[in-house]
Formats: C-alpha cells, structure tokens, sequence
C-alpha cells in the first residue's frame, strides 16, 4: 500500500497559490482567472441552484434559504423552508432544481430532519411562489434515525431519464455501509416522484433497502452524473486518510470499512487490506484526506482546457482540485486556489460559468475566465 500511496502523490501537481485579491488573475496549469466574490454575507453555505431569471438560491446549514439576485445578497429569506436537525454536520444541506424547472417548477431539497432527539436525512421537494416555499413532498427518508451528528452524505443528481440519484453517510457507524437492511452509507436511486424503480437491484433482495443504488460508502458529499456518458461519479470522505473518487456502478460494493486506504483519527488501523474481490477500487484516493466536499464536471466552453475535468472542492485543505480522468484512469491533480477556506460546493451554472462556495466564512465565488 505504501508504494501505491507514493505512486499516486507522485503524479499530482500542486500549485501553491495565496488568497486571492480582487481583480488579480490567477494562472493555473491549463486556465487563467479572476476569482469574483459575490458574497461574504452568509454563514454556513451547503448548497447552491440557479433559477431561470438569474437568481441563485443557497442553502445554510442552520435551515435558511436565501437568495441572490444581480449580484447581491438579499436581505429577505425564502419561507416555507421545513424545520432541519441542526446538528454536528446535520441540516439543510442540499439544493437542486428539476431538469425541467421551467415547465414543473419543482426545487428538490436534502436536509436531516428531526425525529425525537434523533435525526435522519431526507428527500423532498417544493414549489416556489415569490419567496415562499410550497406544496413540500417528503419523497425519501433514511432509516434508522440516529443521534449521531455526522456523516448525512446527502447530494442530489438527476440522470434526465426520470430518476434522481443521492448520497446518504453510515452516520458514524461503519458497519451500517455492508447492511443493505438500512439506508445508511448507500447511493440511492428512486424516481422524480419518489417511487422505487424496479430494476433497482436490490428490489427482490429479502430485508434489502429497495432503494439502494450502491453500498459500501463512508460519507459521499459529492455525487455528480455525466450526462455524456450516463455515468455516475461520487466522491467520499475517508477516516484519516482514504477520500475516494469513484464510479458508482449499479449493485456494487465499495468497501467501507472493510477495505480502505485509511486509517481511524487516533492511527489505530481500521484494517489491514485495501482490495478484496467484490469490492471495488476507488479511481482516485487521497492520503492525507482533503475532506472533499462539492464536485462537478467541467462541460462549459469558457473553460476549453478543463473540459471533461473533475473540480472536486475541500474541506480540510480548503482549495479545489482539478481532476483528470481518462477511460476511467487517474491521470493527474492540479490544486487551486488553496486556503480560500473549508470548500463545500463546486457546481457549474447554466451559463456555464463556474461557481464556489465556503463556509465559515460563508461565501459564494465565481471563477470568471482571463484568456
């Protein structure tokens, strides 16, 4: 494992860049720009979506919608936004907005909802009418509920075939990603309107989570779906050490915690294997951990030299990584725009421009490109 480890940060190319200054250009490996904050205003961020008249909605983790409009934070929130468990990394947490938003209006949310003094992850989606949330469908809620404060997973993608797919963490408990009886440490896959698909392939599994896409995941904060290719990608966070990128196949196993490529908090091993037959290997994994958080593939012509790159945000290193992939392959990592602070989404937006958001302080960022 430790001539892997070396083989795998050996090709990764790092650019040291400071905290940008308004205006300055940013030179990287393969794209130049100029790093445009909208807003330094929020707290919390998680997630970000675009509306088709040219605001953005973003979420906070404490429960609060709110809203930017030409550029600027609006004082008003948006109501109707349904109660969350706001603990630990527990919240309103994720934010997207349906294919077909023009036509149906539908603005899908994850969020832990209370239940009791536990918590649990969930699916639903709303309507807006001026600045208020109405009409919310629970479409999906993760069983159990736990007391537990971490790991919720919780990232939304649609596949524009009529389902969606999301990401929900073990909750802390390891054993709960190998239990297809629970939801806990899975990819899931329903459609729109929240019924199980059929050919999900644990639907005639006895005591099987109907629901379940994949299993074997730690906490996946980052799913993203290649409509190109009809391929779905997620990205995880691992112990100490041990982050994932991987492609998220129908009914695979991939492996926490029973193979990893770290360690537990205290240095204890976690195990002593990295592969195993019926497990699948990560395509990219990072030791020591970035705590990745926020990805997205880069498909905009503003950006001819990333095209078809990986931009995978980070908590712990607090930068975005640019990612290259080739037939599945690792090839190489460039790291951008480090100590921006804890990088929590990375989307592209329909005018194809890329966006960045931070917590703590909660910022939402534009990469605006320099030829």
């Amino acid at each position: 494992m430790k001539q892997l480890i070396t083989f795998v940060l050996s090709i990764t190319f790092l650019s040291t860049l400071a905290q940008p200054k308004p205006g300055e250009i940013i030179t990287t490996q393969k794209q130049k720009f100029v790093f445009e904050t909208i807003t330094s205003d929020l707290q919390s961020v998680w997630g970000i979506a675009f509306l088709p008249d040219g605001r953005i909605l973003v979420t906070e983790k404490s429960g609060e919608i709110r809203i930017i409009k030409d550029g600027k934070l609006l004082p008003e929130k948006v109501t109707g936004v349904p109660k969350v468990y706001d603990k630990g990394q527990g919240g309103l947490m994720d934010i997207q907005l349906h294919p077909d938003y023009a036509k149906n209006g539908w603005i899908y949310l994850t969020y832990a909802k209370p239940d009791g003094s536990n918590g649990g992850t969930v699916v639903a989606r709303a309507k807006l009418q001026g600045n208020a949330l109405v009409g919310l469908e629970e479409l999906f809620k993760a069983q159990p509920t736990t007391s537990s404060g971490v790991h919720f997973g919780s990232r939304i993608v649609f596949d524009g075939k009529g389902y969606i797919y999301f990401s929900s963490g073990e909750r802390g408990r390891q054993e709960n990603a190998q239990d297809l009886s629970n939801h806990l440490g899975k990819i899931l896959r329903l459609h729109e309107d929240g019924r199980v698909p059929t050919d999900n392939p644990f639907v005639n599994t006895p005591n099987a989570k109907p629901e379940i896409w994949s299993y074997g995941h730690r906490n996946p904060q980052g799913v993203y779906y290649d409509l190109q290719t009809n391929t779905l990608w997620n990205h995880e966070h691992g112990p100490k050490g041990g982050d994932e990128l991987n492609k998220v196949e129908k009914g695979k196993n991939y492996g926490w915690p029973v193979i990893t490529y770290g360690i537990n908090y205290n240095g204890t091993p976690i195990t002593d294997i990295t592969s195993k037959p019926g497990m699948e290997q990560p395509v990219r994994y990072w030791v020591p951990s970035i705590a990745p958080c926020g990805l997205t593939m880069v498909t905009s012509d503003k950006y001819p030299n990333w095209k078809g790159n990986f931009l995978v945000g980070a908590l712990a290193f607090q930068l975005v990584a640019r990612v290259e992939v080739e037939n599945g392959k690792f090839i190489a990592e460039e790291r951008m725009l480090e100590k921006i602070g804890r990088v929590r989404a990375v989307v592209q937006s329909p005018d194809g421009f890329i966006y960045v958001t931070t917590e703590n302080p909660g910022t939402v960022n534009r990469l605006v490109p320099v030829k």
